[in-house]
């Protein structure tokens, strides 16, 4: 795993953050080092998947970047005839997450599709995971996608949300910032590299509250909604269709 230092050296002009091919060769030690509880998320995805994906169903990773949960969900399916899509726009993602697929020893069938998450189909749904993508969509947009994840579920099938988040407090917003901060501080990023980054990612992802992504899966057609994880300011939530 090649280690992240993008954001190492100053930055005469930031634009925004990419997800291209510099990002994607770094991408497994980045979001390791950037994501608290990343790899709890994953590991749970991987216990969902074994208890609810049915058979001859479909499970889709939107989103998928390098394929850490989808190689999650392919070592742990249980039900027979699942497929699983995995989706991304990224060129760079989308071919290095096909190499893992490649060179991956589980048998469960896997389709790496490059497109935008909000123009593929979803139908026979068991399992849908968003994990870290709702964020880089418009706000405006985002029930759009999550109605049409929700419609494309099995009764029974479950959505996995997880986003970076904020708080309404302003004091606790602030203080999981500061604790964001620390926590890359002591994964061996430097105060230049926190403050590039979070410039570039500026206007690219918008993080909400808890409270509006609850509201929003609801409204999107969800009969349960709430929190599993939250670490500082970074949650995963699990949405259940009746």
């Amino acid at each position: 795993m090649s280690r992240d230092d993008i954001y190492a050296a100053p930055h005469d002009q930031l634009g925004e953050f990419v997800f291209d091919a510099r990002v994607a060769n770094v991408f497994g030690d980045m979001i390791q080092r950037s994501v608290p509880g990343y790899a709890t998320t994953i590991s749970t995805i991987s216990e969902l998947a074994a208890r609810y994906c049915q058979p001859n169903s479909k499970a889709y990773d939107l989103g998928c970047s390098l394929g850490a949960a989808t190689l999650a969900m392919r070592h742990s399916i249980q039900a027979e005839g699942v497929e699983i899509i995995a989706v991304d726009n990224s060129a760079a993602m989308v071919e290095r997450c096909q190499l893992n697929i490649d060179t991956d020893t589980a048998t469960v069938p896997v389709s790496v599709v490059m497109a935008d998450v909000q123009d593929v189909e979803i139908s026979n749904a068991s399992l849908v995971i968003l994990n870290f993508t709702l964020q880089f969509i418009a706000v405006e947009e985002r029930l759009a996608l999550l109605k049409k994840a929700c419609d494309g579920l099995r009764p029974g099938g479950k959505l996995v949300l997880s986003e970076k988040v904020i708080f309404p407090d302003p004091y606790l917003n602030d203080l999981n910032i500061d604790l964001h901060h620390r926590f890359k501080k002591a994964h061996g990023y430097s105060d230049l590299e926190i403050a590039q980054k979070r410039s570039a990612l500026d206007n690219m992802l918008i993080p909400e509250t808890v409270e509006q992504h609850k509201k929003r899966l609801v409204e999107a057609g969800f009969d349960r909604v709430d929190v599993w994880f939250q670490c500082f300011n970074f949650m995963s939530m699990i949405a259940v269709k009746a």
